[in-house]
């Protein structure tokens, strides 16, 4: 198999890894950057980001993880297709699979893989994603102001985008499955005391109506059978994101979800060398500037590392 030995390597693409690629350039790591399954990531599929600083008119995304893209290319960075398919953390340097093919020896890692919104898996759900169907509400509820839309999940994070959406939208349906919440008490109390925000309990989805764009939801009652169609035109799906973190279990310490635990306020690993940033070690935040941000304290947290490796060789060599 072909060895490649390199200072940096970035894994995933995204606003967290191409802000590592960018620091990490200009500090002159010469990174590698594996793209993934999904170059640029979450964003590829989201229409519009009006919230993401610096875009006063806002901007595709697509475009921005195009623009982010060019700019880490432009200091030289070795963006390549591709996807890891195996690590070994178990030695130094660390050693990288990809495509079951290639081998790379890295000083340094810097995890960016994100994490996946989990879905319904329904047809109409998927042809209408970002035209009107979303998994971020906090990302996409502006476009909903004063608009009747639908929820679906349980847990914390749909009380709170069904909170969130209250703010903004003239009434929001909330659909849960069973005749209770998973969300902690204070959520469940919240959403319940909103005027806005009707539950609809023991209910779940059939389909996301509309053509070109969401126009309704047909929902069915699991207890009764019953099946009736909401007006609405935005789709919101709250039911839990996946990190795409399975290739680094066993050798990276994770929680029960499998998001990659950090060093409290640094990218830092368990693993001497590899850093963290991005959706794949967040799960409070999920939004593309706290991804761009931790990505920035990786690539720096892997020049300090590599800055030490290099004195540690000096001390060596003139002893």
């Amino acid at each position: 198999m072909e060895i490649e030995k390199i200072d940096c390597l970035i894994i995933g693409s995204g606003p967290a890894g191409y802000t590592a690629a960018i620091y990490a350039s200009r500090a002159g790591l010469n990174p590698v950057m594996y793209q993934g399954i999904q170059p640029g990531g979450q964003l590829t599929i989201t229409t519009e980001v009006d919230n993401y600083p610096g875009y006063p008119d806002g901007i595709t995304g697509p475009e921005m993880m195009q623009n982010f893209e060019a700019q880490a290319k432009r200091f030289g960075t070795d963006v390549r297709y591709g996807m890891v398919t195996s690590v070994d953390f178990t030695g130094f340097p660390h050693k990288v699979v990809v495509d079951g093919q290639k081998e790379i020896e890295a000083k340094t890692v810097i995890v960016s893989t994100g994490a996946s919104a989990k879905w319904l898996g329904l047809e109409s759900e998927q042809r209408l994603n970002g035209k009107g169907v979303s998994a971020c509400a906090v990302c996409d509820g502006f476009f909903f102001r004063n608009q009747d839309v639908v929820i679906v999940g349980a847990g914390d994070t749909a009380a709170e985008e069904a909170s969130y959406l209250a703010k903004l939208c003239r009434k929001v349906y909330l659909l849960v499955r069973r005749d209770e919440m998973r969300a902690s008490k204070i959520m469940q109390k919240r959403v319940e005391t909103l005027p806005n925000i009707e539950i609809l309990w023991n209910t779940e989805t059939v389909e996301v109506l509309g053509e070109e764009a969401v126009e309704g939801v047909k929902v069915r009652n699991n207890v009764s059978g019953e099946e009736t169609v909401l007006e609405a035109t935005g789709f919101f799906v709250a039911i839990g994101h996946k990190p795409n973190t399975d290739i680094f279990s066993g050798y990276l310490d994770m929680d029960a979800t499998g998001y990659i635990q950090t060093v409290k306020g640094t990218s830092l690993t368990n693993v001497k060398g590899v850093f963290a940033c991005g959706d794949a070690q967040d799960n409070i935040y999920r939004q593309a500037v706290t991804a761009a941000g931790s990505g920035c304290m990786a690539a720096l947290d892997a020049e300090r590392f590599l800055a030490a490796l290099e004195v540690e060789h000096e001390i060596i060599q003139t002893a």
